[in-house]
């Protein structure tokens, strides 16, 4: 049953089209948005810092690159295990509390990592278990924030309000290369972490004093923008509360495109995180780069990832709107995905490691074309359950990352690093290949 609006009722006889061109609506949606780009910026700053410091880090721990995959691997593999559970907690109590409570616990997982001492005889399997911990604090962030999405923005923003928010990941991942490096040269690796988690501890407090769960809870929200965020959504004024949700979990594990949705996750997963895990340490120990120059051309893949992922988020609503969102959703994806795995294959065929590094960019930012199209259409086909379904989505993700973190190594060991980036560029096509059996209007 409908509930009353209020004074919202009396605004909707009113187009949308005329409340804009009066200029009333307001913008406190996107403030949501921007706060959530910070969060992602900082999440991805504190799960970035251990590539950057993996060089001095194993030698002062005596770990093998075999081991470091694991020790990246354990990361990935606490994040992609509570996915699902995460999504479903944003749904059924908020984004608001979960994302809270999910900055404060890797802000102290990052403080625990600088604490481990080489001469501790189980260093390895502390460093280990605080990498896992680390990965279950931040498993919440994304699934989280679409839920977020879901609940402040209109459809049709949607693609740029994600394009947005995971630039932070190009922004966090891009600035930890610079700033680690000059933690670790200036003083040594353990600061750059304590660094790290005390930014944390910043970012929750503006998280806290900013942030609501839905439109209708923030004192800033007028009326008239709260009219457009109800009449932009699938979900109409009748959404249930919070915390009274039912999970359709038959229909989600049903669902043929929320299958292929997290195969091409996972797909891209694997792909993003050879950038995360292992592209610093083959700068340096592979194509001998210095650390004050790894720290430089390790930045490049970053920047265009928060260039790309706006950008695409941008045209996919433009394409979307105007030619359906086959085309905007499943195509634009389709492509970036496609065009990285070209990229990171022909990287492998040049000499020059600047330029080899430029290439590899140019395919992380091919990548990252496609990041909205998959939160946005979580978010779509969820509705209600948009959390759940995008968390489950990114468990596929995760655990791409989980394997590219030990394979990597042991491709390079047994046939060259050139085989692990070919291998790489491969299931970038499989990726692309998915999104054409993806239908973009099914919904739960």
């Amino acid at each position: 049953m409908n509930r009353p609006a209020g004074p919202v009722a009396a605004s909707s006889a009113g187009s949308i089209a005329s409340t804009r061109a009066a200029g009333r609506i307001g913008n406190v949606r996107w403030l949501m948005i921007g706060v959530t780009f910070l969060i992602s910026t900082v999440a991805y700053l504190d799960r970035s810092n251990i590539s950057i410091a993996a060089p001095v880090l194993k030698g002062e721990l005596s770990l093998s690159d075999v081991q470091l995959g694991f020790v990246f691997s354990a990361f990935a593999l606490g994040y992609a295990l509570t996915q699902p559970a995460a999504g479903w907690l944003a749904d059924r109590f908020g984004a608001y509390r979960i994302i809270a409570l999910g900055i404060a616990w890797w802000s102290v997982l990052t403080a625990v990592t600088a604490m481990i001492q080489p001469e501790a005889a189980n260093a390895f399997a502390i460093l280990l278990a605080a990498r896992f911990m680390l990965g279950v604090g931040e498993s919440i962030i994304f699934p989280a924030s679409n839920r977020l999405v879901a609940n402040w923005i209109p459809s049709r923003e949607r693609g740029l309000a994600n394009g947005l928010i995971f630039s932070g990941v190009g922004i966090g991942a891009g600035l930890a290369p610079p700033l680690i490096t000059y933690f670790i040269l200036s003083y040594d690796w353990r600061a750059a972490f304590w660094v790290t988690a005390g930014i944390g501890v910043l970012a929750l407090a503006v998280w806290l004093l900013l942030v609501r769960d839905r439109p209708d809870g923030h004192r800033w929200v007028s009326a008239a923008e709260l009219d457009y965020i109800r009449r932009g959504s699938p979900v109409a004024d009748d959404a249930p509360v919070v915390g009274r949700a039912t999970t359709p979990w038959r229909r989600i594990f049903a669902s043929r495109s929320i299958g292929f949705l997290a195969l091409s996750y996972f797909c891209f997963g694997y792909v993003a995180y050879i950038y995360f895990s292992w592209f610093f340490t083959y700068l340096a120990t592979v194509r001998g780069l210095d650390l004050k120059s790894s720290g430089l051309y390790g930045m490049f893949p970053f920047i265009a990832m928060a260039i790309a992922s706006p950008f695409g988020g941008w045209v996919s609503d433009r394409l979307a709107t105007r030619v359906g969102a086959r085309v905007g959703r499943c195509f634009v994806a389709a492509f970036g995905m496609g065009f990285s795995g070209v990229f990171i294959a022909l990287a492998t065929y040049v000499a020059d490691v600047r330029v080899a590094a430029i290439v590899l960019a140019a395919g992380s930012g091919s990548l990252y074309l496609a990041q909205s199209a998959f939160w946005t259409l979580s978010a779509d086909i969820g509705r209600r359950s948009a959390g759940t379904v995008s968390g489950l989505m990114n468990m596929g993700g995760q655990i791409g990352g989980v394997i590219v973190g030990i394979l990597t190594p042991l491709l390079a060991q047994s046939f060259g690093w050139a085989a692990s980036f070919l291998f790489t560029a491969a299931v970038c096509i499989v990726g692309a290949v998915s999104w054409l059996f993806i239908d973009p209007e099914a919904q739960l």
